[in-house]
């Protein structure tokens, strides 16, 4: 006999006892249908226990929004809190997303054999749903689990757990040694798991301890923890982590009948609506507001506000301008989020504890605040924006009055004064911003979300309405455009009056003069001289320009390429990069001497997006020119795309880009030249005889490739999804390390972004086919793209190839097809039979598997795919007892392979035993055929 525990995000003990009336304080059995003010709710309970309670929630009649009611036991140590008269216990209270923290756990005692539990959660009332941030985790042994949604047979997610011959894990992820995992997708109103524990034999002599089962609002493949420190520790129901409720309003099905019944709505002025998943709705925070949305005026708020700042502040900090209501000095900003800093000459503001951007510009005219990057501690960073409804919006949120938008290189922050209309703060006369006798209130939004009010200077005006007398006449005389003619300047305005008859106006000298006779023929004289001058000039000269004539049109051809091709565009994006890893445009003279004019001898190889030469550069680096195969304005969108993207990319997996040149027809990318080919040719060129490739080199080129794609996901500054990963974009170098390459259709998101709609694109074979229906692109489309080249690693077929039969086949149905059968042993490559062992095929086709999910959200992400293969290397490494010291880099290396060995030189080092497989003789007979 042992026990098991089911733990869920939430902890929820069905044999705790109901609270008892005598000793508990009860919810109203009814609540109130309006919108409370702080000062009817000033008699209400604030807490129970160490939870505080937020209106809509509450304690006793006029307390508590309809369905919100809650009871407060006093009759424990410590006071518990409970959801109505239920015996749902609620541990937090989170106003600003609508949830509630509850604990649910099961124990269960389960006997030997096989034997089924059934275990069923169902929402106590209508409106109360689990939300998708919860995890269902299993700790106990040899437990087969299957989740559905309550009430139907629509399966959640199922896991199961083994412990039988194992070690326990030490801070490893929970998949399956001994406690397993179920995240939600999406909201539930309850769940019904079903557990069938198999041939249960474990002892308390055994690794593993009679486990639990309880539901976590956690993410969790970042939840790690010894297993049998876990069931110890999870058997105190008091330290595992609560689930998530969501709670929604009833009285009205949606926010737009909800709306219509103005009388009862819940939601409050500077509040927005939101539907729940099952009916009813919530209220949420507008982004620029703070404060509670059930209360009236909640979410409005008027700051201090010192309209009047002190004499002799500092004006600016090194060549920027600072002016009120911003200041650097105690008395010389409006308030708090008006402080800049001022250091060395760089002007930066913080937005919360430790985090600061440095600024740029500084406008009180257009309301705007100009900052480049973040600065977080001592080290600087890209600011990151996110994408959101209603705009974009950093990364890093920051106070409540601003709203965020993004130039080219840099991030324009728009600002309010304080979350109020002009009208409410005018009423606020010694907070009122506006102190100059020629400006107005202005209110600011962000879409349709109110933001505040600014202030700005009333027509004819100019400078600055935050100070007295700040907002100056605007002389339109003195400016050019706007009065050819007589101009009377007054303020807030001009009067312009056209020249008399006779008279013109001289836009040189700003006035009316007169036209005579005199002047024209002066004019004329100095026409007819000039013109002879210019025509013996031009005389003198045509010899000089006929010799430069061809030169110049080539110049302004190549010059006028450059702007087609974004050139103007691309300098400003790789401007910013440091001098060690400066991407170069090359010029078109340069590369053609590089390529001998392009000589088609010095082709590599033609692809989707273009062809690629061999060229040596003037310094001796011997690189690849890739130049694009179609003049459209989409293949240069692309262009420009592999360049921005690798231009950001240092990886020694990922091929390096050195430059690029604009000025053909057609753009140009230099990049490294990799010396060895594809992985594709040297898979499937010739598969009539025994492949170059031996099963060690095979493991180690998926190992590096899955390590660049991991990198490009989720370790690179901004992740990157390639969109076209085959066998004929890993490239082999010289060594024969790994290089993934042609970032042409790549795509880079932000980091919140978990997909982005495109049009289809990638190669048929290695194409995600739920991408392909959907047209959503993830990281899981590349994942599926790295499983059919993990196939043709295995069974060495095209993803595309002819059968027995003479037809043409998928090779992911193939290989999925003989998982299925049992026949994969048949449809391997015999190499790979030959010198792999049994276990390590069997990991290997689990991942891939595993990668070829119809589904997305079924796949590993890459770096799962990275670590799972770092595994199964690992261990062939300690099999052949080559794994070196923790400080030493694991070299390429053969083992089980009859292949000859040659040492190839990289630097002042030599990698033996890399996976080239060549002889010297095969060495020196290709190297004869390479172009130069």
């Amino acid at each position: 006999m042992s026990k098991v525990l089911i733990a869920m995000s939430f902890v929820l003990m069905f044999s705790a006892a109901p609270p008892q009336a005598s000793a508990a304080v009860h919810g109203a059995a009814r609540g109130i249908l309006k919108i409370p003010s702080n000062h009817s709710l000033a008699h209400c309970i604030t807490g129970c226990g160490d939870v505080d309670i937020p209106y809509p929630f509450g304690i006793g009649p006029g307390c508590f929004r309809q369905g919100f009611d809650l009871t407060c036991n006093h009759s424990t140590k410590h006071p518990r809190l409970f959801l109505g008269s239920s015996t749902l216990q609620v541990t937090d209270i989170d106003i600003y997303s609508g949830v509630v923290s509850t604990p649910i756990i099961y124990k269960l005692t389960t006997m030997s054999g096989t034997n089924t539990y059934d275990i069923i959660w169902k929402a106590p009332a209508k409106g109360i749903t689990l939300t998708r941030d919860n995890t269902l985790y299993v700790a106990g042994c040899d437990l087969d689990v299957t989740m559905f949604k309550y009430g139907t047979r629509n399966m959640v997610g199922s896991c199961m757990t083994r412990c039988a011959g194992k070690k326990a894990p030490t801070g490893e992820p929970c998949f399956g040694k001994g406690c397993c995992l179920i995240p939600f997708a999406s909201d539930l109103p309850g769940f019904h798991a079903n557990l069938v524990s198999i041939n249960t034999t474990a002892t308390q002599s055994d690794w593993f301890h009679p486990g639990i089962m309880a539901l976590v609002s956690r993410d969790p493949y970042s939840y790690r923890y010894n297993t049998t420190d876990l069931f110890s520790s999870w058997t105190n129901a008091s330290i595992i982590d609560d689930a998530s409720l969501r709670l929604a309003i009833m009285d009205q099905p949606s926010c737009v009948s909800a709306q219509l019944k103005n009388k009862s709505y819940a939601c409050s002025n500077g509040s927005s609506c939101r539907d729940s998943t099952y009916g009813g709705y919530q209220c949420d925070y507008s982004s620029y507001s703070g404060g509670n949305p059930y209360i009236l005026d909640g979410c409005m708020r008027q700051e201090d506000y010192n309209s009047k700042p002190k004499e002799h502040c500092p004006a600016s900090c090194g060549r920027i301008t600072i002016p009120f209501p911003f200041g650097l000095e105690e008395g010389c900003f409006a308030n708090k989020k008006f402080h800049l800093n001022c250091t060395s000459g760089n002007l930066t503001v913080y937005f919360s504890k430790n985090v600061q951007y440095h600024v740029t510009n500084v406008s009180v005219e257009d309301g705007t605040l100009t900052v480049s990057n973040m600065v977080d501690g001592n080290h600087a960073k890209e600011s990151i924006l996110i994408e959101t409804d209603n705009g974009y919006a950093l990364e890093k949120p920051l106070e409540a009055q601003f709203d965020f938008s993004m130039e080219f290189d840099h991030f324009v922050i728009k600002w309010a004064v304080a979350n109020l209309t002009c009208q409410a703060a005018k009423k606020e006369d010694t907070m009122y911003a506006c102190r100059s006798s020629h400006s107005n209130g202005l209110n600011v939004t962000h879409g349709e979300i109110f933001m505040g009010y600014r202030c700005n200077c009333s027509s004819g005006f100019q400078v600055n309405p935050y100070v007295k007398d700040g907002c100056k006449d605007i002389d339109e005389c003195s400016l050019s455009n706007y009065c050819n003619g007589t101009c009377q300047n007054f303020p807030g305005g001009y009067h312009c009056t056209g020249c008399p008859h006779g008279k013109e106006f001289n836009l040189i000298k700003r006035q009316c003069v007169t036209s005579t006779k005199e002047h024209n023929l002066l004019l004329g004289i100095a026409i007819g001289t000039g013109c002879g001058l210019g025509s013996i000039l031009i005389a003198l000269c045509a010899f000089v320009f006929i010799n430069k004539w061809k030169n110049g049109i080539q110049k302004r051809i190549r010059r006028a390429h450059f702007k087609k091709n974004q050139g103007l565009l691309l300098e400003q994006l790789i401007s910013d990069e440091s001098a060690t890893n400066k991407t170069k445009i090359f010029s078109l003279e340069e590369l053609e001497k590089a390529t001998n004019n392009f000589d088609a001898t010095r082709v590599l190889g033609r692809g989707g997006h273009g062809t690629v030469y061999k060229g040596i550069l003037s310094d001796q680096r011997v690189v690849a020119i890739k130049k694009s195969k179609i003049v459209e304005q989409t293949e240069i969108d692309q262009f420009i795309n592999e360049v921005a993207i690798l231009s950001q990319i240092i990886h020694r997996n990922v091929v390096k880009l050195f430059g690029c040149c604009l000025e053909s027809e057609v753009p140009l990318l230099v990049y490294e030249f990799i010396s060895n080919g594809t992985l594709h040719d040297l898979l499937h060129i010739d598969v009539s005889v025994e492949c170059l490739l031996s099963w060690d080199d095979r493991v180690r080129i998926a190992v590096e490739a899955a390590g660049a794609l991991a990198y490009l996901h989720s370790a690179a500054a901004i992740p990157i999804f390639h969109r076209d990963v085959k066998s004929s974009n890993i490239l082999l170098d010289s060594s024969f390390a790994t290089k993934v390459s042609d970032f042409g259709a790549s795509r880079s998101l932000s980091l919140d972004e978990t997909h982005v709609v495109t049009i289809v694109q990638g190669t048929f074979g290695y194409l995600d086919p739920e991408y392909y229906h959907t047209g959503e692109l993830t990281e899981k489309s590349d994942v599926y793209s790295f499983g059919v080249i993990l196939v043709e690693l295995l069974i060495r077929k095209k993803p595309i190839f002819i059968n027995d039969r003479g037809a043409k086949q998928n090779l992911s149905h193939y290989f999925v097809e003989g998982l299925q059968e049992g026949s994969i042993m048949e449809i391997m490559d015999p190499q790979v039979v030959r010198e792999a062992n049994p276990e390590e095929i069997e990991d290997i086709c689990s991942l891939a598997e595993a990668c070829l999910g119809l589904k997305g959200r079924d796949r590993p992400t890459m770096k799962e795919v990275d670590m799972r293969l770092q595994f199964v290397r690992t261990k062939r490494l300690r099999k052949c007892k080559i794994l070196p010291a923790s400080d030493e880099e694991i070299e390429p290396f053969l083992c089980n392979s009859d292949a000859p060995v040659i040492a190839v030189n990289v630097g002042n080092s030599t990698s033996k035993g890399t996976s080239s497989c060549y002889s010297l003789e095969q060495e020196l007979s290709l190297s004869v055929t390479w172009p130069r």
